[in-house]
């Protein structure tokens, strides 16, 4: 550890860097890199090291110096408790490894609780006091805030009436501004807010309870106890009354919209696609009917442009739509390249228009050997008819095979096959 010795100038500088002070070119921080992080005031910051401390004084309490014999090293060298061991062991564990906002403050501040180690603990024994507000002036007072540790509206025993936050208390920063709430308001928060009413109050208590639904102030939770109305809303004999945006100038909508009064409010919705303006939903609120409708009793209806000729093109007929029509290329017919063509259905092929030739060789060839084999069997039982059908067939299918083959038997006997 380094020797002690009082802060320095050098450490007033690096003070100013860790509270974004102006100080010398050559030890102003760079620009920080834009990061959705957003770094904790200093003030809490310097509490959570101080709390740190402590726990670690909490920790180290009945330790020692770790000799074997206390008694000896208590006698000759200092109390562990207010040793410069201990204070080594509790300031290594102050910080998380990843808390660079404790290491950064620790390591401008480390002086200084050295300084309230050996010299200032009976005189200030709040370290917090001590190190936070009084020597680097980084904390206030509870119940004050900014530069000066002004009192936060309400006074500093209760800021904000008790019924709110005071911006920046405790801290050098923040505007003491108090953020009431829900029902609250007021500077101090010492009165009931728009919707509100006291429901008690004495010198130290207040009770704030919502007023009826479109009241803005009130004497009451009733109906009938209105002071004020919320925007879009008449107060009338002590009630609020809607007021009907739609039947007045206030409303705007569009050109083809219509407006629906609602509670407080209106809104616009669009109307019926057969309308040009409307007065309400529907073709039969129309002001004007749309192009492709007309006006049939009180209504806008379609208007079927497929009862006229509307079609030029050859093989075309018409398809009506809402509002519209479409041509389309006839039943058998479609369109290429913009004219309706003729559609080509491809016939039916039979049940062998795929088999080969060499297929239907052998099919045949199949079929006659089915047959001859039948005469053959009737024949064989002496039936004179079969037999000269079964010698006929043999002889047909001899002269077939001959003829339609004769040329490649003629060149296997040439060849001396």
């Amino acid at each position: 550890m380094a020797p002690r010795r009082g802060p320095v100038p050098a450490l007033l500088w690096g003070l100013s860097l860790f509270l974004g002070l102006p100080g010398p070119v050559w030890l102003q921080p760079s620009p920080p890199h834009s990061s959705p992080f957003t770094a904790p005031h200093p003030c809490h910051t310097c509490r959570a090291l101080v709390d740190s401390f402590n726990k670690g004084l909490e920790r180290t309490i009945r330790d020692n110096f770790g000799g074997g014999n206390t008694a000896w090293e208590e006698e000759k060298l200092s109390k562990y408790k207010d040793s410069e061991t201990r204070l080594v062991e509790v300031l290594e564990g102050v910080c998380s490894k990843s808390d660079f906002e404790c290491h950064r403050l620790l390591e401008l501040s480390e002086e200084l609780v050295e300084s309230w180690w050996f010299h200032k603990q009976q005189e200030a024994p709040d370290l917090f006091q001590w190190l936070c507000s009084d020597s680097l002036k980084l904390c206030c007072p509870s119940g004050t805030f900014g530069p000066s540790c002004l009192p936060c509206p309400g006074g500093t025993e209760k800021p904000c009436g008790g019924y709110g936050h005071c911006e920046g208390e405790g801290t050098r920063g923040g505007s003491g501004h108090c953020d009431c709430q829900t029902g609250y308001g007021g500077e101090a928060c010492g009165q009931c807010g728009l919707g509100y009413f006291e429901a008690e109050r004495n010198s130290s208590h207040l009770v704030c309870s919502a007023c009826f639904g479109p009241c803005a102030r009130c004497s009451g939770p009733e109906e009938s106890n209105c002071l004020q109305c919320k925007k879009g809303w008449a107060l009338h004999h002590l009630k609020c009354i809607d007021i009907d945006e739609c039947g007045t100038e206030s409303a705007s909508c569009g050109a083809n919209q219509f407006c629906v009064n609602t509670e407080g409010s209106y809104e616009c919705r669009d109307c019926a696609k057969a309308c040009l303006g409307c007065m309400g939903a529907g073709p039969g609120r129309c002001k004007k009917c749309r192009p492709g409708y007309q006006q049939v009793g009180s209504k806008c209806l379609d208007v079927d442009e497929c009862e006229t000729t509307v079609c030029p093109g050859e093989n075309e007929k018409c398809e009506n739509t809402d509002g519209g029509y479409r041509c389309v290329c006839a039943e058998g017919y479609k369109q290429v390249e913009g004219i309706c063509v003729k559609e080509h259905i491809p016939e039916s092929e039979g049940f062998f228009s795929e088999v080969t030739e060499d297929e239907m060789v052998v099919l045949q060839q199949m079929f006659f050997g089915v047959i001859i084999c039948a005469l053959a069997t009737l024949a064989a039982k002496g039936d004179l008819v079969f037999t000269a059908i079964f010698i006929g067939a043999v002889a047909a299918m001899t002269g077939y095979w001959l003829s339609e083959r004769s040329d490649r038997v003629l060149e296997g006997f040439i060849k001396g096959r």
